[in-house]
């Protein structure tokens, strides 16, 4: 057991943690196979890495919130298990690299004794819900979506569907109509509006279904115009139901939700989630926003603060021109950092936190261009933050402009990086820097990168947009980009994907950029860059760019990736951005039994919907188990429903009921209760002992043949 488990208030996260050591000890002993210990501490935010032999831990902050007590806890435990390095990521996450497998229980434990998880911050699970850094503060929200991104966050951590399904899930909040949290690109989305019906402002949201970037971007669909607030957490729990019974399995580059709408189309996607309701935990579900807990503001100290001068006046006012907005409260202010490639050392972080906790909210935001935001700073207080910033070099201008170029970790760490993003996006930023300087005004056009197409760098929706990809010329192979132009954000949950234009090599990637920001400023005079790329297509930008793509003028330089002194070669490896599929048959029964425990356990703590739910997982794992014994490959659990009937009891081997279909999907016909709940599970709990003696039964047959 573990030394650590008594030092945690919560017993639910220290079983939780528990349970990882255990599996760990497990997989190492040989008693978990590789592939099932994969999906489960991917479910844990364990995520394994380029470099062999150590993991990145992921670390969970719903919509990018921190307060100095937890950032300063990040701080700490990167120094003790880490390198001493926070990377912030396009979800409002942070991650920490370089981890041995065997320390992560005792990290997730160092975590938790200031409220931080990890759980789920992987894997075919609810990811990370992200939201605009300006809510609660926008002056333009309608109200402040923070309470309901919070109440999401709570209901959907831990819960039985949304463990195992086919895919990952992200959610987004935007504070206002102008889509700061991109949700034309997420699994769901939700905008606030306020409704005035009978005289009363009733408070709901404009809900967005299947978008997504990566290879096959999709935008998302609007389901609801407006949707009553204290029914958008229902509605999302018969999404999960549909998405997690007919989502792909097998191929996980069609398992997002956004291949199951596009398969079977919005009406009906929308009848399913209908058919779902009623066995949903709650009909309405109220978010007791009255009550949610206001930022804490600091002790506004002043001692000589209030009498700083910028050590720099013209970067100063630059800085504060571009990195300071107003906040919707009287008399207060948000700051905003740019981070480069969204790193930030913990020495820097523990200078900040000490330095600036007398000024800025107990509230720190992390941003989805990889950013940070402090709030409810004192504008004459001003100049001592920038001072501080400014000696720990944090203090560039040009937030969220061309200049602050956003980026995922690429060949750095991951697994599937092709070509370096990181160091292309340092490169890219000095050009604007330094040959652009007017663009550090400008956050209409955006710069964003990833190193390989799936997109985390977010490069599909950029207005230049580049993702790492290779080139082979003359036998030799060589780092390339490959270009995208023309993303960006309309506004009300509406977006438009980026155009892929041509692939040049990378170390030309810079010269994309002064050939495309040129162009603009020679003939773009009063257009935004939106509309003109728009107009101009992606048939301009391939022929304005097609001189950069000769292979003929190739450099000994053009072989090297950018930060690097070895010739290039591809090395990708096997994502993990998901879970795999787990086909044996022993485990798949083995996991139906832990499922029935789960059941039982959620029973004796009146949690019907939870434990109706486990029992229906039990017997789909049951079925499947059986289905592939037999030979037969299922790919969704809809399916798996139709060939159990098909392949067992229209052949008499399955004789308990007339179809095993119909006494599965009972769940959807009656709403939850103790009853029920008790009924279905011993439904589940026959179905596996039948399951296990068939099973049995065959494997004394081959035995004996």
């Amino acid at each position: 057991m573990l030394s650590f488990r008594t030092e945690l208030e919560n017993p639910v996260v220290e079983k939780d943690i528990i349970e990882l050591d255990r599996k760990i000890r497990q997989f190492k002993e040989g008693q978990i196979a590789e592939e099932k210990f994969r999906s489960l501490r991917l479910a844990r935010g364990v995520y394994g890495q380029r470099q062999q032999g150590v993991q990145m831990v992921r670390i969970k902050l719903p919509y990018g919130k921190m307060t100095l007590a937890q950032w300063h806890r990040i701080a700490a435990v990167s120094d003790e298990f880490s390198n001493g390095n926070l990377h912030l990521t396009t979800r409002q996450d942070i991650q920490v690299h370089f981890v041995s497998l065997d320390r992560t229980p005792q990290l997730w434990a160092e975590l938790e004794k200031d409220s931080v998880t990890i759980r789920e911050a992987c894997g075919n699970t609810v990811r990370n819900i992200t939201a605009s850094d300006t809510a609660g503060i926008d002056l333009d929200e309608p109200f402040d979506i923070t309470p309901y991104a919070h109440a999401m966050f709570e209901y959907f951590l831990r819960k039985p569907l949304c463990q195992e399904m086919g895919r990952k899930f992200k959610i987004a909040f935007s504070s206002s109509e102008k889509d700061t949290a991109l949700t034309f690109m997420h699994d769901l989305g939700a905008i606030p509006r306020i409704k005035v019906i009978d005289g009363k402002e009733i408070r709901g949201f404009k809900v967005l279904i299947a978008g997504g970037l990566g290879a096959q971007p999709h935008l998302a669909v609007a389901t609801h115009e407006f949707l009553e607030a204290d029914l958008l957490i229902p509605y999302l729990e018969a999404v999960l139901r549909v998405f997690d019974r007919h989502g792909e399995r097998n191929s996980r580059h069609k398992a997002r939700i956004k291949f199951l709408v596009q398969k079977i189309g919005i009406e009906a996607f929308n009848e399913l989630v209908i058919a779902e309701q009623k066995a949903v935990t709650h009909q309405t579900y109220k978010v007791d926003y009255t009550n949610f807990p206001s930022a804490i503001l600091p002790s506004y100290a002043t001692g000589g603060i209030e009498a700083a001068t910028p050590a720099n006046p013209y970067q100063y006012e630059l800085w504060q021109h571009t990195n300071v907005i107003k906040q919707k409260q009287n008399g207060f202010v948000a700051v905003y950092v740019r981070v480069a490639n969204g790193n930030i050392s913990s020495h820097t972080s523990r200078i900040l936190i000490e330095q600036l906790k007398n000024v800025v909210a107990d509230d720190v935001r992390v941003t989805v261009n990889q950013g940070l935001q402090f709030r409810f700073i004192k504008p004459e207080q001003l100049p001592y933050i920038y001072n501080v910033l400014d000696k720990v070099g944090l203090a560039k201008p040009g937030f969220g402009s061309v200049a602050d170029v956003t980026s995922c970790p690429g060949t750095d760490t991951c697994n599937l990086g092709i070509s370096n993003s990181t160091g292309t996006a340092i490169a890219l930023s000095e050009v604007i820097e330094e040959e652009f300087p007017q663009f550090l005004y400008n956050k209409e056009l955006a710069i964003k990168i990833s190193g390989c197409m799936n997109s985390c760098g977010q490069h599909g929706m950029a207005s230049i947009g580049f993702h790492g990809s290779s080139l082979k010329t003359k036998g030799q192979v060589l780092p390339a980009l490959q270009v995208l132009i023309g993303g960006g954000v309309l506004g009300s949950g509406n977006g438009r994907i980026a155009d892929k234009v041509i692939k040049v090599p990378s170390k030309r990637g810079p010269d994309v950029l002064r050939v495309v920001l040129n162009d603009f400023i020679n003939n773009g005079a009063g257009e935004t860059f939106l509309n003109y790329s728009q107009q101009k297509g992606d048939r301009y930008y391939y022929e304005i760019l097609k001189p950069l793509a000769d292979l003929e003028t190739l450099q000994a330089e053009d072989y090297l990736d950018w930060g690097q002194q070895e010739k290039f070669a591809t090395a990708i490896g096997v994502g993990e951005c998901a879970g795999v599929m787990i086909d044996l048959v022993a485990t798949l029964i083995l996991e139906a039994e832990e499922k029935i425990e789960n059941s039982k356990q959620c029973l004796s703590n009146a949690a019907w919907a939870d434990a109706i739910y486990h029992a229906y997982a039990a017997q789909i794992h049951s079925a499947k188990a059986l289905l592939l014994q037999q030979g037969v490959q299922c790919n969704t659990q809809h399916g798996i429903l139709n060939d159990f009937d098909k392949h067992f009891t229209a052949t008499g081997l399955y004789t308990a009921t007339a179809s095993f279909k119909e006494n599965a999907m009972r769940i959807n016909d009656l709403e939850p209760s103790a009853a029920f709940a008790n009924e279905y599970l011993l439904q589940a709990t026959e179905f596996i002992a039948f399951a296990k003696a068939f099973r049995q039964q065959q494997v004394l047959v081959e035995k004996e043949a």
